[in-house]
């Protein structure tokens, strides 16, 4: 019996035997061609079929998976027919004489290259929608029909170097248990559909599981991260155990999705979305989120080779805000910059671009990409709950530049004879260790802080979550990062001001019931996530989570921090 450890990427237990999912791999040759406007005519004739294909695709996964899933497939038509793309593909066909293939997949493989070296996972996770989406017109352009699926004949645990969504969709669901990825992590589409189908997925377990033989029985645990390869007849037992009760949590914890997240004994926090677009704010809404706790500004500016307009930015700010009503929506400015590369915004080259010239920083050198935003948000806060939330923040004077731009935004505005919010929540994220220590001065700046673990945790401690032999360093229940959390929530709570959480220990289990008894006011996450925040919040009263909270916080490290919350809730897994 052998364990292998990856990411947890969707919870639950699957015991079967293994599938090897094998994509054939493409040829892709550069031929120089004579008739340029032939080579457009065959790009446009596979597009026009690929989305066919795919309006096919979304309506079968409408009816058979939902919205949620149908979205992504949605995504994936909106990029198809992105204008952008193919203007970009038609004039590199015409300027370097070219064929469509060899032209399309450079134009795609350079946006997901893009978006792939982007430290933020939900926006490095879209790299495969790119490759997704020109794979398939490459497949037509080809003359590739073929279906790695088609081998898949009994129920079984796919494994595979990764998947794609088209990849997922095509597996007949009455046959596969679950999904375990040599490469991933838990934003991945693999991740977001394994979830929106209810199977157990885990991704990032390493290149070693492809070399492994179809039909060896295997048990996948998603809450865990672990691939148990031969397991024996106890372990399975015990595992099958786990399945039985694990299911009931979950059916409960969907039930009552909608409810409140109040403790047993009365106290209640606020469980919203982190979103990327208007797509997402849908799922999150299904899935029970109260507002929007981190809308990421960036997805209007990839994609794209030019700067989105005020008015761009105001027409898509506008409909999420009034999607959620009076409930609150957290509009994050731009945060890109060093290692996150746009290719039209013009940075210099950083030795270490982690700590560059990026997100707030970024912006307040460079007003032309500012204020555009500060004026569209403005706008769209008329009449909306919108708030406004500043990336990166390492020094107080940085907010108060920022807020002297934005109030000067203002006045341009009303002067202009546009309608503005006459107030508007302004926050910061708190991601960067001085932040957290000055918690107390940059209160009295601001209305609200985000803390962004992700961040938070790898500067810390010092340790990039991008690099496979650290990245276990950088987990934010080692004591450290919890200490601050701690420190930056009352320094907050004692000038009067609220604080959320939106990296992704606000969804998970173990960590609920330490945030809330550390005094967290909102937890934000992925919306698959927040059914089963609700239930967990729900099952505990804040003297419990303030005992636990207290008692991890003189723990030695990350581990025995998780270990001694299993012991004390062990239904929580």
């Amino acid at each position: 019996m052998i364990q292998i450890s990856g990411i947890p990427a969707s919870r639950g237990i699957a015991i079967g035997p293994l599938f090897q999912f094998r994509r054939q791999e493409l040829t892709i040759e550069c031929c120089p061609v004579s008739d340029t406007a032939l080579e457009c005519a065959r790009f446009q004739e596979a597009v026009n079929i690929a989305r066919q294909q795919l309006s096919a695709i979304y309506e079968t996964t409408l009816a058979v998976s939902g919205s949620d899933d149908a979205a992504i497939f949605e995504a994936h038509l909106m990029m198809l027919d992105d204008p952008e793309l193919h203007s970009s593909v038609e004039k590199a066909i015409k300027e370097q004489g070219f064929n469509a293939e060899f032209t399309l997949y450079e134009t795609a493989e350079s946006i997901a290259v893009m978006l792939a070296s982007m430290e933020d996972e939900y926006f490095s996770a879209r790299a495969a929608d790119v490759r997704d989406v020109s794979t398939r017109v490459l497949r037509i352009l080809l003359g590739i029909n073929e279906s790695p699926a088609e081998g898949l004949v009994t129920p079984s645990i796919v494994v595979a170097h990764d998947l794609t969504p088209s990849d997922t969709i095509a597996l007949d669901k009455s046959l596969v248990l679950g999904f375990c990825t040599a490469v991933g992590g838990a934003t991945s589409h693999t991740a977001i559909l394994a979830r929106g189908l209810g199977l157990p997925a885990v991704v990032g377990v390493g290149e070693e599981v492809l070399a492994l033989a179809n039909e060896l029985p295997l048990i996948l645990d998603g809450s865990q991260g672990n691939l148990i390869i031969n397991p024996d007849e106890a372990v399975q037992a015990n595992y099958r155990e786990q399945q039985v009760k694990s299911a009931g949590r979950l059916m409960q914890a969907q039930q009552y999705a909608h409810e409140p997240a109040v403790t047993a004994d009365g106290h209640q926090v606020e469980v919203v979305a982190n979103i990327g677009s208007i797509t997402d704010a849908q799922d999150a809404q299904m899935a029970g989120a109260e507002g929007v706790g981190l809308l990421r500004s960036e997805f209007l500016y990839l994609q794209r080779d030019h700067l989105p307009d005020e008015e761009e930015q105001y027409q898509v700010y506008r409909p999420i805000a009034e999607k959620f009503g009076q409930q609150p929506v957290i509009l994050r400015t731009l945060d890109v910059g060093g290692d996150k590369e746009i290719p039209y915004i013009e940075m210099p080259l950083e030795n270490n671009p982690f700590l560059g010239v990026r997100a707030i920083r970024l912006c307040l050198a460079r007003p032309e990409l500012f204020k555009p935003q500060l004026r569209a948000a403005l706008r769209a806060a008329a009449g909306t709950n919108l708030k406004l939330m500043f990336p990166m923040v390492a020094a107080v004077e940085e907010v108060r530049q920022a807020r002297a731009m934005l109030e000067s935004c203002r006045d341009d505005l009303i002067t202009e004879g546009f309608a503005v919010a006459a107030e508007m929540e302004i926050g910061i994220m708190i991601e960067i260790p001085s932040a957290a220590l000055m918690a107390d001065q940059l209160a009295l700046e601001v209305d609200f802080f985000s803390i962004g673990t992700n961040d938070l945790a790898q500067y810390t401690m010092a340790a990039d979550r991008t690099n496979r032999q650290v990245a276990p360093l950088a987990s934010a229940f080692e004591p450290a990062v919890l200490r601050l959390i701690r420190h930056v929530i009352n320094a907050a709570h004692k000038e009067g001001k609220w604080v959320g959480l939106c990296g992704e220990l606000a969804g998970e289990p173990l960590a609920i019931p330490i945030l809330l008894g550390l005094g967290l006011d909102e937890f934000s996450m992925n919306p698959p996530a927040i059914p089963l925040a609700k239930q967990i919040i729900r099952s505990l009263t804040l003297s419990q989570a303030q005992t636990i909270a207290h008692t991890v916080l003189n723990l030695p490290d990350a581990m025995s921090v998780q270990d001694h919350v299993r012991r004390q809730f062990p239904e929580i897994e």
